[in-house]
């Protein structure tokens, strides 16, 4: 379900083609549920800006409730909904935004432009060949969370 613009992906196959090519772009994958409330504003958010992102950037929605899925639910530690996770050549790419977790963005974005703002950093990045980038947000629109690392 999810958004009309956006595909959503269920199956395990899906997620790993779309991974392996999508090449030279930034891939964001967004895993969490088409009746989450969050997730219905971060889906709006992503919807709006998929077409000024999209020299640079392909958006995907990943249904986390669908059993192949679990992978990757699994092995992101994907806990508290919505979570983003960005690829570029098929390397997870990670930000530093003065959270605990730098494997991907917990929570919805406050706007449109603060999520342009951070696919264009991480998109810089990767072009430069680095793996992990600085979150260009002021820390007041960062969402904080409290995190609990499983066996730890």
């Amino acid at each position: 379900m999810g958004s009309v613009l956006l595909p959503t992906l269920t199956r395990k196959r899906e997620v790993d083609t779309l991974i392996r090519d999508t090449l030279d772009k930034v891939l964001v994958l967004r895993f969490g549920r088409s009746d989450d409330p969050n997730c219905l504003h971060l889906d709006d958010i992503l919807s709006k800006s998929s077409r000024e992102i999209s020299n640079f950037a392909t958006v995907a929605l990943v249904d986390i409730d669908a059993e192949e899925i679990q992978v990757y639910v699994n092995y992101f530690d994907i806990t508290y909904l919505p979570s983003t996770v960005f690829f570029f050549n098929a390397h997870h790419m990670k930000m530093d935004s003065g959270t605990a977790d730098h494997t991907k963005w917990i929570g919805s974005f406050h706007r449109k432009q603060d999520f342009i703002d951070v696919v264009e950093a991480i998109y810089r990045g990767a072009m430069k060949g680095k793996l992990i980038v600085s979150c260009p947000l002021p820390p007041e629109r960062i969402p904080r969370f409290q995190l609990l690392f499983k066996d730890v």
